[in-house]
């Protein structure tokens, strides 16, 4: 077993609250243990380019508050090839760097995992991403944040929709998982959710929506993952417009405000415990693996599995849906 001694973190894809969060607990944990820390600007293209700086405790005060990531992200084609891993290993060498932490999605595992191999250098994954789409943990980091600033937002328009009694078609992020729309829904009383592992045929919902003018339930909350089977909001509303017309109906699509904002105290715990335990690993000779958080507990997923593994929604839920909005 290599004793790691320099290690570097990043943040890699998609941005999510609680990722500095992460980062001050891998920072602040890594120096606890006399390791030299260091961070890696905008993802594996900050490797390419060698933006690897030191950080110290001071380096990351007053940030588990804040949302972003102050590590930045960014996508980089160059190193889904070998020459570009190559590159980015060897600026990681001109740092006696030994040891990696990648906050991020499977995409950022999946570069992880072949750097892991090509170069044996010891990687350790940390699940952020709002989509809450990663096997191998309850939540992860970021999920829930974005989930209470739809609510907050879908809680705002029924209240307008009340007042005119109109029929809301809001759409959520979620390309290819529907866990945003499914919690966020329910949360809401929405009529109907709508996601990519589940098909609902729109054809069905117009039935129910011509049933419910009939009793007089005028006001309407369809919840909308941007990736589900019939398209995203828009794509729904004209479907819906063409046969009830005489719906008072209107498209709202959330967008990127569900990846900003300050992390909720959920998000900021699963971040702190999940960066302390992936240091831990480090120490402990474990690579190659992704930190989750399992019934309350630790558990370590190798990486290979977790990029492969989707975390599938339960169908119950959306039994539990129809009844509830019934």
């Amino acid at each position: 077993m290599k004793k790691v001694n320099n290690i570097a973190v990043l943040t890699s894809g998609g941005d999510a609250p609680g990722m500095n969060a992460a980062v001050r607990a891998v920072v602040r944990t890594g120096i606890y243990n006399q390791l030299n820390v260091f961070g890696v600007m905008y993802g594996y293209r900050g490797m390419l380019k060698n933006e690897i700086f030191p950080l110290e405790s001071k380096s990351v005060a007053n940030i588990i508050q804040r949302g972003g990531t102050i590590l930045k992200t960014a996508r980089c084609k160059e190193f889904y090839e070998a020459e570009g891993r190559k590159k980015a290993y060897e600026n990681l060498k001109k740092h006696n760097i030994d040891g990696i932490v990648v906050i991020g999605g499977d995409g950022s595992f999946n570069g992880a995992y072949k750097m892991s191999q090509e170069f044996d250098i010891p990687c350790i994954g940390l699940p952020g991403t709002i989509d809450k789409d990663i096997a191998g943990s309850d939540f992860t980091i970021g999920f829930d944040t974005a989930v209470n600033t739809a609510v907050d937002a879908i809680d705002k328009i029924r209240d307008t929709a009340d007042a005119h009694d109109r029929l809301f078609i809001i759409e959520v992020m979620g390309r290819d998982a529907g866990y945003i729309a499914l919690h966020s829904g329910i949360s809401t009383g929405a009529e109907h959710i709508m996601t990519p592992e589940h098909i609902i045929d729109v054809q069905d919902i117009i039935l129910e929506l011509q049933a419910n003018e009939r009793r007089k339930k005028l006001v309407n909350i369809i919840v909308v993952a941007e990736g589900s089977a019939a398209g995203g909001a828009e794509a729904v509303a004209r479907q819906i417009k063409e046969q009830c017309p005489q719906l008072d109906t209107r498209v709202t699509i959330l967008g990127h405000i569900q990846r900003g904002g300050s992390p909720t105290c959920q998000d900021r715990i699963l971040a702190s415990r999940m960066g302390y335990a992936a240091v831990e690993a480090l120490l402990n000779g474990t690579s190659n693996v992704m930190v989750g958080i399992v019934n309350n507990k630790i558990q370590y997923t190798p990486l290979e599995q977790a990029i492969k593994a989707k975390e599938q929604i339960d169908p119950e839920w959306f039994k539990i849906v129809k009844i509830l909005a019934s």
